[in-house]
């Protein structure tokens, strides 16, 4: 172990609870993991005791919902300590009974509602509750104001659930929360509880929910029981629906940050024996789930503002994954415990990893949420796009193969990669043959700018398993017929990637993405970037950032129209930072042609020009499959993956080379 690190393994308590090291799992909704009567399903008590496994101190499941009367939740779409008691203490003794095993420690966190920012596939007929009648976060409806009963119905429902959390061996519970702008924050925002009763106006009126959740909780089921809360002391709300970027100025209409430190102070007078910190709302969702266009470790500032203000112990998560960044915070006083979240998807085994001195084995997270929140949001789906194992653990166990077999892998992108790893690790003997000087393949443009540098970590630690793993790797070689025919291969897998399509336009400076971002072409001074898809807007961004003037020209009505980030997290983030660097975008528009220093474009009939000394196509790819088309029928084990099968993104070259290389 890094003799820097070993602050992170010191255990810490927490009330009477003693955690083993100072690393949590953060809490992550639990979509896919409960079963048809709210209990977990096996996938779900395989998943988070695999994080115990991997050495991670104190779990933290993902949102239970106490109530389904006051506001409906599809039920058992996750896990709930009331809906089915029995059952749901059954189903988490077998859980809580396997991580106590690995000397971990978990909670249970249950949320009283969503308010206003309920999923809108959840709604039903039913009207969204929310404190007062105000606005719903994604839908043209006014929100239902709970009525007192309802208030006092959910706060029981919170030491029912707790109590039963209790008997089915969890340590503590954390509660959903004071955060992101869910219905137990909406309470204590003025800007969303206009009530004038005794959960309305000051502070401490708006705090009083929260407050008789935990005196509810500690009457049930004891002083001692550990009640942690999620907590977000700064909400980043320029207005309703519109949330504010770093470092821009703006007049906060959520809690600002004084308001912020004065409610810790009485929420941990209250009783919560914790504090779980992070930042945002779903009108500024960017901040709550930060892609990779958010710094790492975000919340450290604001969490050591917590934590200088209160007696009790401090979480603090928000890309976290930097294990040096990690110990520096805990050892300046930022917090007490690092929490990790996607990270622990992307690699269960990081805790144990980094205790063995093994950083580099670490599976890097891409923070791109292709896999965790964009699949929750459209799929109620939890994965992670790095792990195809991740919340299947079981199902997607490898098999060592029964006999081991010559393999040959055509290309070293992550497709070709994640083949050979997971061939090798059966027992099969992979051959990678690869054009380039290097492993990586879309990974390394994709890399380039300073947001994206994740993608170069996830090539390196595609290098270094390979080479632990003992795969012969075969750099600066181009597969032909020939090659293949004298290998004498008894399977083959194609992951020969894909190539940048092009347009017919004439010209010394028009140069495709790739060539932009590797460095071999110099954009110049101003670019007209075509195409206004992923790779378009972070290209832009990234000249933007390096002072080049960056236009972009979309054919579509919209930036990211089709083939977008599927995390809303991360398009609404990235098409806010479009503005916000000066990009000028040019909608409906189409390129006609390329002059000397000048590109003629055509908006919807009306032609105008714009200056740029380069024009940068970034238009999409499409499959590079000729070699394959070439030896499909030579050969009985044949297999197309990654963007050669078809183009899509990092997550699904990996997935579909997972499912491939676990069969053969």
């Amino acid at each position: 172990m890094n003799s820097e690190h070993q602050i992170l393994f010191n255990e810490v308590a927490i009330g009477s609870l003693t955690l083993p090291n100072r690393f949590a799992m953060a809490p992550m909704g639990p979509l896919g993991l409960g079963d048809a009567d709210g209990g977990w399903n096996q996938r779900g008590i395989d998943y988070y005791t695999e994080r115990a496994k991997g050495g991670t101190g104190l779990i933290i499941t993902g949102v239970t919902f106490v109530d389904n009367q006051v506001e409906e939740h599809g039920m058992p779409n996750v896990p709930s300590p009331t809906y089915n008691p029995v059952q749901f203490v059954r189903t988490s003794r077998e859980m809580t009974e396997r991580i106590h095993a690995y000397g971990s420690k978990i909670w249970l966190q249950m949320s009283g509602g969503f308010g206003r920012v309920t999923i809108p596939t959840n709604l039903g007929e039913y009207p969204p509750v929310a404190p007062s009648p105000i606005m719903h976060r994604w839908l043209d409806k006014v929100c239902r104001e709970l009525t007192i009963d309802e208030i006092h119905t959910i706060v029981r429902r919170f030491g029912e659930g707790a109590y039963n959390a209790k008997r089915a061996g969890f340590d503590g519970v954390e509660i959903h929360a004071v955060h992101e702008g869910y219905l137990i924050d909406q309470f204590a925002i003025s800007f969303f509880n206009h009530r004038t009763d005794a959960y309305g106006g000051s502070l401490e009126n708006r705090l009083r929910f929260a407050r008789e959740i935990v005196e509810e909780i500690h009457r049930k089921c004891g002083q001692d029981f550990v009640v942690a809360l999620r907590y977000s002391p700064k909400s980043f709300i320029k207005d309703w629906r519109v949330g504010a970027l770093p470092g821009e100025e703006f007049e906060e209409k959520g809690r600002d940050l004084a308001e912020g430190v004065e409610a810790a102070k009485l929420l941990t007078d209250y009783g919560y024996g914790c504090l779980d910190v992070d930042v945002g709302s779903y009108d500024a969702w960017w901040w709550s789930h930060p892609p990779m266009y958010q710094e790492k470790g975000l919340y450290i500032p604001y969490a050591k503002l917590v934590k200088d203000h209160v007696s009790v112990p401090v979480i603090c998560a928000g890309r976290m994954d930097d294990p040096d960044l990690a110990a520096k915070a805990v050892a300046a006083g930022a917090c007490d415990v690092v929490s990790l979240g996607r990270p622990l998807l992307a690699d269960p085994d990081y805790v144990n990893k980094l205790r063995a001195g093994k950083a580099a084995s670490i599976r890097p997270c891409l923070s791109c949420q292709e896999g965790c929140m964009g699949r929750i949001q459209e799929y109620s789906a939890l994965n992670c796009a790095v792990n195809p194992a991740c919340c299947r653990e079981r199902a997607a166990r490898l098999v060592p193969a029964l006999r081991s077999k010559k393999i040959l892998v055509i290309g070293g992108g992550p497709a070709g990669c994640e083949a050979a790893r997971v061939l090798a690790l059966r027992g099969h003997q992979p051959v990678v043959i690869e054009a380039g000087q290097a492993l990586g393949g879309n990974l390394l443009p994709g890399g380039a700018p300073e947001f994206k540098t994740d993608d170069l970590a996830l090539a390196r630690w595609y290098a270094h398993q390979l080479e632990e793993l003992g795969v012969e790797v075969r750099l600066n070689t181009r597969a032909d017929e020939a090659l293949i025919h004298e290998e004498k291969p008894e399977a083959i897998i194609f992951a020969t990637g894909s190539r940048p399509k092009t347009l017919p336009l004439e010209g010394d400076h028009i140069f495709t993405a790739e060539d932009v971002l590797l460095g071999k072409k110099d954009p110049g001074s101003s670019a007209v970037l075509i195409g206004g898809g992923l790779v378009g807007c972070e290209t832009a961004l990234w000249l933007a950032k390096k002072g080049v003037k960056a236009i972009l020209v979309e054919a579509l009505g919209k930036l990211l129209a089709v083939n977008g980030p599927l995390c809303h997290a991360n398009s609404e983030m990235l098409e806010a930072l479009i503005p916000f660097h000066g990009i000028q975008v040019h909608c409906n528009t189409t390129v006609k042609a390329v002059e000397q220093g000048r590109v003629l474009l055509s908006t919807e009939g009306r032609e105008s020009t714009v200056e740029a000394d380069s024009v940068i196509l970034c238009i999409g790819y499409q499959p590079e499959r000729s070699l394959y088309e070439a030896c499909r029928d030579q050969f009985q084990e044949v297999r197309l993956v990654g963007d050669a099968n078809r183009v899509s993104n990092i997550m699904y070259a990996i997935w579909d080379a997972y499912e491939v290389a676990s069969t053969l």
